[in-house]
């Protein structure tokens, strides 16, 4: 710091005395001098104190977490494979069949693994030529109206957009579907004429399961025909092994910390307890049940109105999603299979992978229990498929298992386990000698399956809620027992509180769906939902509302809906005729098939309406939606629509078979049905 000079001026006058001469630096100017040359010096020392003495830090070794295997081909080498089964499935069973077939390849001198296409890189399927003597199967699925499954989305794609060349890739095709859809088996027929086109061989038909009828026989039948042509293409031989091979090994934890032991999440452990967005098939959301009613009045069925509320989810919905909930098994069910196979449901098992490689450890949640695995995990409700049967002779007596084999062979798995809806229960009590041990039934038992329902409410005018409209399962088969659906007997006896007074809560997701009101709100829309098919409309027919109410031009809105009876099941009545006292409902038509002599159903309505309809659609740009039976009344429902072009709009049935189909191309005629 620089001095500075004070140059001292004395007044000037004459009339002024001499003023004594003040010294340079007062005490106060030495003092404050001194504290801050004291300042300057401790902070120059300090300063150069804390440069001499900076710590040496160890550089840190980044913890690096494993990047998941993306490339299918670099795993088959690895592993020494040279089959991949890729599955598109929605609902469980295509993955099944994947497995099952990845299973049998070493039967027939090949090594296969089960790969879901949507957690590896399919542009890499051209390198699989890389691999002698390999083999892609894909076992995929139709959803919807022609749509790929979720997981096949991203290689459907890519089949689409890209010219790779498949030269050198051996390949085989099973699809599942329904014949009662629109579009039976799209998927498969598409992935098995597109991977031709790109070069690749087939070195067996193309599979076409249907699940209106025998799904399993047509899987089976054609596996019986594939494996002698696996065998031929590629010389080699069948071992003639057919006895069961165990995929899981069962280890029973002797210290065990119940805080890991799964209780039923689908994925994260304690994701129930500590909830975390985003919420989807692998964490599913539990959401409190606000509502549950029952909607008829009469009758000898249970039709119910649920609302789930969805509040803190950040989950949002459409008009027209559907809502996935995850059901329980019936407890006395569950406790029957465990008296009968004498086990202790409580033990805490885990079974795992004996394909150290495979990307499946376990067939359901491990560490669990045997209890928590029959409630939450695994399908004990629907009927055993024949690969199940036939593992399971394995623990009978010879000629119990030769009976039951010839049988299976004989086609009596059609009129003794599916026509009699025998669940595994039932067979195990029908054939006492067959006594499996409980973790091997575990292992080969599929898993259950969410249950989709189309929400009957709009997301913008319930965000925070989601409604369910459904019809509970409940029947007399013919071998005297009652069946119960699983979901929807489970969901009736959701109490909004329980006794002890906890809110009942159900696992919940949202899938997105194409079935969509126009985008013009000015477009008239046509509705028909017979039974629990009234379900999306009557999110439609809020929205519409809503709109209505923002002060948009909302075109004409018109509901076909049919039932048994008024008094019976006229399901939301009361909503439907406010709706068109408010002029939300333009038209309201009913059908009460059983009211009368003669039945009545919608397509008859439809009839009866048609220069109208005609003028709706040909003129007017209108969108028409169906919801309900696909087998029956969406195809008489289609059937009637061609009957009206070709009666008020002069085509042909050619013409008129056209015209629907390029309705539905533009998306201006919707389905969404299920058989």
């Amino acid at each position: 710091m620089e001095d500075m000079e004070v140059e001292r001026v004395a007044p000037e006058g004459p009339d002024v005395a001499p003023v004594e001469e003040e010294p340079l630096f007062t005490n106060l100017d030495i003092f404050l001098f001194s504290l801050i040359v004291g300042l300057l010096v401790y902070w120059f020392l300090s300063r150069k104190k804390s440069e001499e003495t900076i710590p040496e830090f160890k550089r840190l070794t980044p913890v690096v977490t494993p990047q998941r295997e993306t490339s299918f081909i670099e795993k088959m080498k690895k592993t020494n494979r040279n089959m991949v089964v890729f599955y598109g499935s929605q609902t469980g069973t295509a993955e099944e069949f994947c497995g099952r077939l990845a299973k049998d390849a070493q039967r027939y001198g090949m090594r296969g693994m089960s790969a879901d296409p949507e957690e590896y890189d399919m542009s890499e399927l051209p390198r699989l030529a890389e691999i002698d003597n390999s083999l892609a199967v894909f076992c995929m699925a139709t959803y919807g109206e022609g749509d790929p499954t979720d997981n096949a989305q991203d290689f459907y794609d890519w089949m689409q957009e890209n010219g790779e060349d498949l030269k050198g890739v051996n390949f085989a095709v099973f699809g599942l579907g329904n014949k009662t859809y629109e579009h039976f088996n799209a998927m498969g027929k598409y992935t098995d004429k597109r991977l031709e086109e790109l070069g690749g061989k087939r070195i067996y038909d193309l599979g076409m399961g249907d699940d209106d009828g025998n799904l399993e026989e047509d899987f089976v039948s054609w596996k019986e025909q594939f494996w002698p042509a696996v065998c031929e293409h590629f010389g080699v031989e069948a071992t003639g092994d057919d006895t069961s091979i165990r995929q899981y090994e069962l280890v029973v934890p002797t210290d065990i910390n119940m805080n890991k032991v799964y209780t039923g999440e689908m994925g994260r452990l304690k994701s129930f307890e500590t909830q975390k967005p985003p919420f989807d098939a692998k964490n599913p959301y539990l959401a409190t049940v606000a509502v549950n009613r029952q909607l008829n009045q009469a009758g000898d069925r249970h039709l119910m109105h649920l609302e789930l509320d969805i509040s803190g989810s950040k989950i949002r919905y459409d008009s027209g999603d559907h809502v996935a909930v995850y059901p329980v098994n019936d407890v006395s069910i569950v406790n029957r299979i465990g008296q009968i196979l004498d086990a202790d449901l409580d033990t805490v098992i885990s079974l795992n992978n004996l394909d150290e490689e495979s990307n499946k450890k376990h067939p359901f949640p491990c560490p669990t229990t045997y209890r928590t695995a029959l409630t939450h995990y695994l399908d004990i409700t629907n009927p055993p498929r024949t690969n199940v049967l036939f593992e399971l002779m394995a623990s009978a007596s010879p000629e119990v298992s030769l009976s039951l084999s010839v049988s299976l062979c004989q086609g009596l798995y059609q009129s003794w386990v599916l026509d009699a809806q025998r669940n595994i229960l039932a067979v195990l009590e029908d054939m006492p000698s067959l006594h499996p041990t409980i973790d091997h039934l575990c292992e080969l038992l599929p898993r259950l399956q969410a249950r989709y329902y189309s929400i009957a409410s709009s997301g913008k005018v319930y965000p925070t809620m989601v409604s369910i409209c459904a019809v509970v399962v409940e029947f007399q088969t013919s071998t005297g027992r009652t069946f119960k659906g699983v979901a929807t007997n489970w969901l009736k006896n959701k109490v909004v509180v329980t006794d002890n007074g906890h809110k009942a809560t159900v696992p919940m997701y949202v899938r997105k769906s194409q079935f969509r009101l126009p985008f013009k709100a000015s477009n008239p829309v046509v509705m028909i939902g017979p039974g629990t098919g009234i379900a999306p409309f009557m999110g439609f027919l809020q929205e519409r509302g809503w709109m209505k109410e923002q002060g948009k031009d909302v075109g004409e809105t018109i509901l076909y809906f049919g039932c048994r009876r008024r008094n019976e099941d006229f399901l939301y009545q009361q909503e439907l005729e406010e709706f068109e006292k408010a002029g939300v409902l333009t038209q309201l038509n009913v059908a009460f098939s059983r009211d009368q002599e003669g039945k009545v159903y919608v397509q008859h309505l439809l009839k009866k309406n048609k220069e109208h309809l005609w003028k709706l659609i040909h003129t007017d740009n209108a969108h028409i939606y169906i919801c309900g039976d696909a087998r029956n009344m969406a195809r008489d429902v289609q059937n009637t629509f061609y009957d009206i072009a070709e009666e008020v709009g002069g085509l042909t049935h050619t013409q008129a078979v056209a015209y629907i189909k390029k309705l539905m191309t533009k998306g201006r005629y919707s389905l969404d049905v299920w058989s």
